[in-house]
């Protein structure tokens, strides 16, 4: 039974800081990544602290500060390729020894396609939240990058009704404007409040809402209703209020067991309405816009989804992939059409088993050849320096080039170690060597531990690798799977 899903890092001032100088590099041979130590970081900070005081004293301005943007830059792409038997010296006598239990793992060499290291890749095992990679996976490629989602509200049949239509945003949020919200650039229910009373003709004395956006049951196949008040989930419906959250200021808060009568309820108390008469139902035909807000970017939607392990956020991307490809806006429906949009963009997932959108069900499947080939193709280089006179050999070629640049700003998303999301408080002890260099998603149910991602080894060389153990504890397991990855980080392996 599911009862130990995604732990999620804890948040810090220092942490959010480090973050921001964070810098992915993302094209040549992959991405690497380069961070500052918390010793320096401190170090700066009480520089920056000093500077101000001298300002103050000398009746100065204080200087601007300087704002750090991350962004994605190339690194060389000349470094040295490691070899099979490298990689495999560095890394099977760690598996041989033991304690991983049943283990699907690959590396792989993004810049050849190379694999470097591999223990029964095939073999689908249960995935926990690597699962996500799929899902954003699939996101970045049927939809949009730009594409936001809207919650609106509509005018009702009735005199002082409106309705509240779910439009798939579940990171519509309760805070007030210009506080955090836990979802990054979220929009705020007070907006909406405020355009509904600007545009409304008569005072607002009921609310319904509209859920026709998504069919079929409200919680998985392998889930199990007791993840709802232990906070790893809420009832998948196309509008709710921070992610369900009883407690949004909570980020494992309960979830509220119906999120978009709670959203709705919560409406018609800032509205004035009688919260005791919101119930669920459709506004006219043509009927007018009395308030309109909108969700970050899809792009920023999928790197939240992934840092933060969100299993709410990923079904929601998981069901718009269902509605941008025609399939039914359910578990089943959204399943299916990430498989299928997977496979129409050339990745072969055969093996793959998928419930839901986010990996909290147990009966998900994915083998780890499946994680490295997505990150694989996320991390390629941007252009395949091979020239062919064949037509279709160059339209591949550019069909790949193309999917590269969709799947990019995946990485982007990937937790840092020991500093970002699920990996913010690991990597110490042996595998402290890989702080600040691996990123990668983590996954984690009872008897479930997983990890996928990338790092750059000691030649600058960028690998990519998944690890998906079945058996033993996360608490046994998850430093053992970052030992492993942070021997690529002091690879030369030649």
């Amino acid at each position: 039974m599911p009862g130990l899903p995604e732990q999620r890092g804890k948040r810090a001032s220092v942490i959010v800081v480090v973050l921001l100088l964070v810098v992915v590099s993302g094209v040549g041979a992959g991405l690497g990544a380069a961070t500052l130590t918390a010793a320096t970081l401190t170090q700066g900070l009480g520089v920056a602290r000093a500077v101000a005081a001298w300002a103050v004293a000398a009746r100065m301005p204080a200087p601007m500060p300087v704002v750090v943007h991350p962004a994605l830059r190339p690194v060389g792409a000349a470094g040295p390729a490691p070899t099979r038997a490298g990689v495999g010296a560095l890394l099977t006598p760690l598996v041989t020894a033991g304690g991983l239990g049943t283990l699907s793992g690959q590396v792989l060499d993004p810049a050849t396609g190379t694999v470097l290291w591999q223990r029964d890749p095939g073999v689908a095992l249960v995935p926990g939240s690597t699962a996500k990679l799929l899902t954003a996976c699939a996101a970045l490629l049927a939809l949009n990058h730009q594409q936001r989602w809207h919650t609106t509200v509509l005018a009702g049949a009735q005199a002082g009704t409106v309705v509240l239509v779910g439009g798939g945003d579940p990171t519509l949020s309760v805070a007030s404007p210009g506080t955090d919200s836990g979802y990054p650039g979220a929009a705020r229910l007070d907006e909406l409040v405020g355009q509904v009373r600007a545009n409304s003709s008569s005072p607002v004395r009921r609310v319904l809402v509209d859920v026709s956006r998504y069919v079929g049951d409200a919680l998985a196949p392998g889930w199990l209703p007791a993840d709802v008040a232990g906070g790893y989930i809420a009832p998948i419906e196309p509008v709710m209020l921070d992610g369900g959250r009883e407690d949004p200021t909570q980020e494992n808060s309960p979830r509220v067991a119906k999120p978009a009568t709670a959203a709705a309820t919560e409406l018609a108390r800032r509205l004035g309405a009688d919260p005791d008469t919101v119930s669920i139902g459709t506004a006219p035909p043509g009927a007018a816009v009395l308030g309109d807000v909108s969700s970050p970017p899809i792009q920023d939607l999928v790197a939240t989804a992934l840092r933060r392990s969100d299993n709410v956020l990923a079904e929601a991307l998981a069901r718009e992939v269902a509605r941008a490809t025609g399939a039914p806006a359910s578990f089943s429906g959204a399943s299916q059409a990430v498989r299928t949009v997977l496979r129409t963009h050339g990745f072969d997932v055969s093996g793959v088993t998928l419930m839901d959108g986010s990996g909290l069900s147990v009966n998900d499947a994915v083998p780890a050849r499946v994680l490295t080939e997505l990150l694989s193709a996320a991390a390629a280089p941007d252009k395949i320096n091979v020239e062919s006179a064949d037509a279709d050999r160059a339209d591949a070629d550019r069909a790949r080039e193309q999917r590269t640049a969709a799947l990019r700003s995946l990485l982007v998303g990937l937790p840092v170690a020991g500093g970002s999301g699920t990996l913010a408080d690991r990597y110490s002890g042996t595998a402290a060597s890989g702080r600040g260099w691996v990123r990668a998603k983590t996954g984690t149910l009872t008897g479930v531990t997983s990890l996928a991602g990338i790092v750059q080894d000691a030649d600058g060389r960028v690998l990519v690798f998944a690890l998906l153990s079945n058996g033993p504890t996360p608490a046994s397991v998850r430093p053992r799977l970052d030992t492993l990855a942070a021997r690529l980080r002091s690879c030369g392996c030649h």
